[in-house]
Parts: C-alpha cells; sequence; structure tokens
C-alpha cells in the first residue's frame, strides 16, 4: 500500500478529505517518532504500543575479509501489537 492509498482509506473511515488524512498523517509519524526517540512509551488501546529497545554494544565480523570489528551500542524503535490488532489479522 503507498502513502496515497493510505490517505485514501483513512479519508473514508474518518470522513474526512485525502487533503486532511495527508496532513494528518504527516503530523502523526513525526509526533511518533519524536516521542519514542525520547525515550518514553506510547500505548495506543488495544491497538499496540510503540517504544524503544536498547542493543548493547557487541563484536560483529566483517563477511568478506572475516576481520572482526566493533558494533557500537544502539537504540532501535519497536512495536507490540495490541490484542484487537492481532485478533484482526488473524
Amino acid at each position: 500500500m503507498t502513502k496515497a492509498q493510505l490517505d485514501a482509506r483513512v479519508a473514508a473511515h474518518a470522513s474526512m478529505s485525502r487533503a486532511g488524512a495527508d496532513a494528518a498523517g504527516y503530523a502523526v509519524f513525526p509526533a511518533i517518532a519524536d516521542t519514542i526517540a525520547d525515550g518514553e512509551t506510547i500505548t495506543m488501546a488495544d491497538f499496540g504500543t510503540f517504544s524503544t529497545k536498547s542493543r548493547s554494544a557487541r563484536q560483529g565480523r566483517n563477511p568478506r575479509t572475516g576481520e572482526a570489528i566493533a558494533i557500537a551500542a544502539s537504540d532501535r524503535p519497536t512495536f507490540k501489537a495490541g490484542k484487537i490488532l492481532r485478533d484482526a489479522v488473524n
């Protein structure tokens, strides 16, 4: 699904224009990203939870040369689906 198709579906569900749905999408996604980047968790009842998970530093290998390399610690975004979303998919 493309962003335009998602905008059309959101507009139909929310009884709004596609331009309004597009503006809402461009407002919601950065807000989610900014919030979890600050270390906060976003919980949407029955839909799911957005958060971050820390990965510790570790040793890796260059697959071409076999040389050991250091992989720095990092945070990664995670999403855990809620019950209604899991049930809808299954």
